[in-house]
């Protein structure tokens, strides 16, 4: 007797070693044909226990840790955790500091736009993307290494203010056995005065090469095919998931923390949110685009700032902030300083305290809690891309597999602050 073939749904898994998953992402896929049925996303593959390694070192310790969260936005996520001891303290850095802080916090939200934008275009199939988003990266990853030494993790916000002040002068190009002088000279124009005036320059190319991007994508026909409709979260369920950042303003819901809740100088600049209509990757995408150009505007208005008014940009209290190499090499107190800053850090009041910014991502915050001694009680990160990968499910149920890798992309999700 024939037997009668059977149709059942298939599950498998889409990673953790997919190109695509953008981290070790582990996402247990259940299927009829091609179409998603559930999605179980499994996390834990990655976990480092930065919130308790933090919770085992003095404060001034764990800023380096926070770099290598979302290791696409470290400096912001240095300035949350740093705002959090502030709190604690009860110290405001330098106006000057502060104006450092927001220009590298949207240098930052550039770079992660940026390799957002590269990876998600390769995602979906635009090669060439990934290539010119790159090269403007290169340049912002000249800007850290120039205040930090570091092209990543700068570990340049301290408690109190900035590691130091602005160069005054741009590491330059050399020749080589590849390039010759006169295309070493071209490329180093820019780098003739000091780091602002490098910042600048960049601030006056870098509106065009947006519009090189959106000449290639926004009204690609394949580009919208393969965005348009997909992934769409609706603004009361946007909300009600925790969505924040450019997710929840691609669903048209007008939240920013540097505009609801000011943070820094954020709100002595002029700049605009930009909203999404359809809450879907198209939208998520467009809203990422505009960012990038307010961005753009806010460092032309740090820049001319700093240049107009120079001061300190850390705290004269050696307690908190270290002195000097030149005074600790000269001073024996000041040697003193640095040694029990070095070794033993400093301890914060008894209380806890909870500081949120507007990251790349959405908001991410940090929860301390001290008990008065050098190091804190208990740390708690709130990442920002935590829950809109726990909204995955809702997201792409009904889409294809190849949708899949799309919704996951436009979401923008990292997994070092993720899987902390």
């Amino acid at each position: 007797m024939e037997k009668i073939p059977q149709i059942r749904n298939y599950t498998f898994n889409f990673g953790p070693q997919h190109p695509a998953a953008h981290g070790v992402l582990r996402l247990i896929l259940e299927v009829d044909g091609e179409t998603i049925v559930r999605a179980d996303p499994h996390i834990g593959l990655l976990h480092r226990a930065t919130e308790k390694l933090a919770e085992s070192k003095p404060y001034n310790h764990s800023i380096g840790y926070m770099d290598r969260l979302d290791y696409v936005s470290m400096m912001c996520n240095e300035h949350g955790y740093i705002l959090a001891i502030e709190k604690l303290l009860g110290i405001e850095p330098p106006q000057r500091a502060q104006y450092i802080r927001v220009m590298f916090d949207e240098i930052t939200r550039i770079l992660n736009h940026l390799l957002w934008l590269g990876a998600h275009a390769l995602d979906i199939g635009a090669m060439s993307m990934f290539l010119y988003c790159f090269r403007e990266r290169e340049d912002l990853l000249d800007c850290y290494e120039a205040v930090s030494g570091s092209r990543m993790h700068a570990t340049y916000y301290r408690p109190g203010g900035v590691y130091r002040d602005l160069p005054l002068k741009m590491p330059k190009y050399k020749p080589s056995i590849w390039h010759n002088e006169k295309e070493i000279a071209k490329w180093n124009e820019s780098r003739e005065g000091s780091l602002l005036d490098f910042i600048w320059d960049f601030t006056e190319r870098f509106p065009k090469r947006v519009d090189e991007y959106e000449t290639l994508l926004t009204d690609n026909r394949i580009w919208k095919q393969r965005t348009v409709n997909i992934g769409v979260v609706s603004a009361e369920r946007a909300i009600a998931l925790g969505f924040t950042g450019p997710n929840l303003r691609g669903s048209g819901v007008a939240w920013d923390l540097r505009r609801k809740q000011p943070y820094a100088v954020y709100d002595q600049l002029e700049f605009d949110i930009p909203i999404g209509k359809h809450g879907d990757s198209y939208s998520r995408y467009l809203v990422r685009v505009e960012e990038m150009r307010q961005s753009n505007q806010i460092i032309r208005q740090c820049v001319e700032w700093l240049r107009n008014n120079p001061g300190p940009v850390i705290i004269n209290n050696q307690k908190i902030a270290p002195p000097s190499r030149v005074k600790m090499k000269e001073s024996m107190e000041a040697m003193i300083h640095h040694f029990k800053l070095m070794t033993e850090g400093f301890a914060l009041p008894v209380g806890e305290a909870y500081a949120a910014i507007e990251h790349p991502k959405g908001e991410f915050g940090i929860y301390l809690v001290s008990d008065g001694a050098n190091k804190p009680y208990r740390v708690k990160i709130r990442a920002a891309g935590y829950p809109h990968l726990a909204a995955l499910e809702e997201l792409i149920k009904g889409h294809m597999i190849a949708d899949v890798v799309t919704v996951i992309s436009s979401i923008d999700i990292v997994f070092g602050e993720i899987d902390r």
